[in-house]
């Protein structure tokens, strides 16, 4: 981490956000090295993630790349129905939480306060890697942005964001020596409470990240 990525991500970003250290867009990496080194992975080293690491995946799924507003995966009508959530847990630098991410500033606003990764583990079926992992992005979905345009179909279209969102932090993950898997099993609205969602918001899929184990 650079000296100006150290010092944006100890700024306050207004409104008590926390502004994330920028993304980096050129690491020089072949994406068909990135590709072939993709893997689920279930186990976890335990080590804690730096903010960069954790700002670079978040811009991974849902990061704007244009002024015209863009993100880093293709959604139809650039309508953007997803809103992605982070359980932190062992990140340097940013304490444990509930966080949603605002791609416009790149930032994170705080949801809730305390470490909920357990709590994520059992809505999830006891899925213990859930709570191994340093951290849990949460990609959740508001239908209604897209389906007020294409109706029913939007649904699709909606899940097929998610798989684009969900590739794209493990291509990331992957590139930066780290591991996700994505899961799909857990009881939805035990997940909304513990993550204090809003009630338009539902989970799509959640991915645990860290160092492999």
């Amino acid at each position: 981490m650079n000296a100006t990525q150290v010092s944006l991500a100890t700024r306050d970003a207004g409104d008590g956000r926390i502004a994330l250290p920028s993304p980096e867009v050129e690491t020089g990496k072949p994406v068909e090295r990135t590709l072939n080194s993709r893997r689920s992975i279930r186990e976890f080293s335990g080590e804690t993630l730096s903010l960069a690491q954790v700002s670079q995946m978040l811009w991974a799924a849902q990061g704007q790349t244009s002024p015209r507003g863009f993100r880093t995966a293709p959604s139809a009508g650039a309508l953007y129905p997803l809103d992605v959530y982070l359980a932190a847990g062992e990140i340097a630098g940013l304490p444990a939480g509930v966080y949603h991410y605002d791609p416009r500033d790149h930032a994170l606003e705080k949801v809730a306060p305390e470490d909920r990764r357990r709590q994520l583990s059992d809505a999830a079926l006891a899925q213990g890697w859930i709570r191994r992992a340093a951290a849990v992005i949460v990609l959740a979905a508001v239908f209604p942005r897209t389906t007020r345009k294409y109706g029913q179909r939007g649904h699709r279209y909606v899940h097929l964001e998610a798989g684009h969102a969900a590739q794209n932090v493990y291509l990331q993950a992957a590139s930066l020596g780290l591991g996700t898997t994505t899961v799909g099993a857990f009881h939805d609205e035990r997940v909304k409470a513990v993550l204090d969602l809003p009630q338009e918001a539902e989970p799509l899929c959640l991915l645990p990240v860290g160092r492999p184990g």
